[in-house]
């Protein structure tokens, strides 16, 4: 009996698409689900009432097309990220389907055939399969044991593969690691010398960030791109909304290869009257800050090697006995919690959830470690 996989190979491919598997992580039926870095908050009630007026708003005129270059979404956004105060226009900011979608449109801007990207792993790995998506030539750069980036054997690699793109994660997925302006800077100016070279900085968990925004560096550097998401910090994975601020010549740019009216006005009302309740939403943000780093400390206590976070996550370790960290996950999940087995060697990944998910982790993970103890 065929497999899926034989059934795909028996297709005509591009060759660099032969023998590579789809992104995904499990999705399971249990109690507790810590595997997808969701914001485990249900949106607030007058937040789901204010969608509801707006879609319906907006479902008057279903039969005309939606704003094509979203404009008033693209003017919420930038007011959002002005708050901090640096200020940003509407015409530096592009919003997409999910943040993916925007890094797969920076890809067919400025790689594709014959361009090279290059991103330092373990980092998100949806930037080395859409760059294989969009024919560009994927090249891993260098981290240190710690998880963060090497900033002189970063700049050697970036002489020697002379990227079209670049891709630096802060806060990085899946160590939950920031990166410093200093880094960003070196790696930024080191690209240029080369050629010209995009840098995009993929800042879906800049919310939960002990550091600020690396936003105020797009000042004067046209070749600077930030991506942000609304999947995280507002809880809206399910709206897939994804946003990029950059200098305006990026945003014109990148509309060349955007599908006419890619984003639905059902997705642009519903971000819209997200960004309405913005304080609310950030302040879920704030208890999810302190239950990280309440997980941070207790793993830590437990005796467990645990990376320092900005993220909505936390990456720990090391399990190197037998059957090394799939062992540990598979022990987790038989206690009705899922966290994700994500391919760094000996670590786990859990994503921040409710207290009470929380302590029923920390409770699996005390039984795993006096399992392993005795």
């Amino acid at each position: 009996m065929s497999t899926a996989q034989d059934r795909i190979d028996a297709l005509p491919l591009r060759p660099e698409l032969r023998g590579k598997s789809p992104y995904g992580a499990p999705q399971l039926d249990v109690p507790v689900r810590l595997n997808t870095n969701e914001n485990p908050y249900p949106l607030p009630e007058p937040l789901v009432a204010r969608i509801a007026e707006r879609v319906r708003e907006a479902a008057r005129d279903l039969n005309r097309y939606p704003d094509r270059d979203a404009v008033e979404l693209r003017t919420a956004l930038a007011a959002y990220l002005s708050r901090d105060g640096y200020e940003v226009g509407a015409g530096q900011v592009w919003a997409a389907n999910g943040s993916n979608e925007v890094i797969q449109q920076l890809l067919q801007v400025f790689g594709g055939p014959g361009r090279l990207a290059i991103g330092f792993e373990p980092s998100y790995s949806m930037h080395g399969l859409i760059a294989r998506g969009t024919s560009t030539e994927w090249v891993s750069g260098p981290r240190r044991a710690d998880f963060t980036i090497d900033t002189e054997a970063a700049v050697a690699a970036l002489a020697t593969h002379r990227p079209d793109v670049v891709f630096i994660t802060s806060p990085n997925n899946p160590t939950g690691t920031a990166v410093d302006r200093e880094t960003v800077l070196a790696l930024y100016d080191a690209a240029r010398a080369v050629k010209p070279t995009v840098v995009v900085v993929d800042e879906a968990y800049v919310e939960f960030s002990h550091a600020a925004s690396l936003l105020p560096l797009l000042e004067d550097r046209p070749l600077l791109v930030i991506s942000r998401t609304m999947s995280k910090a507002f809880g809206a994975a399910g709206l897939r909304l994804g946003y990029l601020a950059a200098d305006p010549a990026v945003v014109d740019a990148v509309q060349l290869v955007r599908l006419p009216y890619h984003l639905s006005a059902v997705t642009q009302a519903t971000a819209l009257a997200a960004l309405e309740h913005t304080d609310t939403l950030l302040g879920y943000v704030e208890q999810l800050k302190a239950e990280r780093d309440r997980l941070v400390s207790e793993l830590t206590a437990l005796g467990f090697e645990v990376t320092p976070s900005d993220a909505n996550f936390v990456q720990f370790g090391v399990f190197d006995g037998p059957g090394g960290a799939h062992a540990a996950w598979r022990y987790i999940l038989d206690r009705g919690v899922l966290v994700r087995d994500n391919g760094v060697p000996g670590r786990l990944r859990v994503s921040t959830g409710t207290p009470a998910e929380n302590d029923a982790f920390l409770e699996a993970v005390r039984g795993l470690k006096k399992e392993h103890s005795a």
